[in-house]
């Protein structure tokens, strides 16, 4: 590879899912074949909550606790040193939609089957089926390695 070519991008959706998981670690090892950079993306959203005075929203609390369950899901993935190509994005939006703008010049978009609210029959969660339909490159949906569901 010419040092003018850019490493190619491997983006992946992490959630606290264990298929996300699997599609981190399987980002990773694909990455390190094509001698890519990983962009570990995970997007969070602020819940809105009323209560008697209105609507209660709290951004900057809501950053931080999105920022420490990130980096608890990387560090369930990664026990020691996390790889040199790892690029962490947190990424305030709906997660389909921010998976999706990623997308734009990546080489694949990696997303778990499955995401923290998935129902056990689907084949498909909401994200990966979205993600599939609208990315702009080659989507590779990822079951958790546990999964042996028929």
């Amino acid at each position: 590879m010419a040092l003018s070519e850019p490493r190619p991008r491997v983006v992946v959706g992490v959630d606290g899912s264990p298929s996300s998981y699997a599609a981190l670690r399987w980002a990773v090892r694909y990455a390190q074949l094509v001698d890519g950079v990983v962009e570990a993306v995970h997007a969070w959203s602020t819940p809105t909550e009323l209560d008697w005075s209105g609507l209660v929203i709290d951004p900057g609390f809501d950053l931080k606790q999105a920022r420490e369950r990130f980096a608890e899901e990387l560090g369930a993935v990664f026990t020691g040193q996390r790889p040199a190509s790892l690029r962490e994005h947190l990424v305030e939006g709906d997660p389909s939609e921010v998976l999706i703008n990623f997308s734009e010049g990546a080489d694949v978009l990696v997303v778990g089957s499955r995401g923290r609210g998935g129902f056990a029959r689907a084949v498909l969660g909401s994200v990966s089926q979205r993600c599939a339909q609208h990315a702009a490159c080659p989507v590779v949906v990822v079951r958790q390695e546990s999964d042996h569901t028929h």
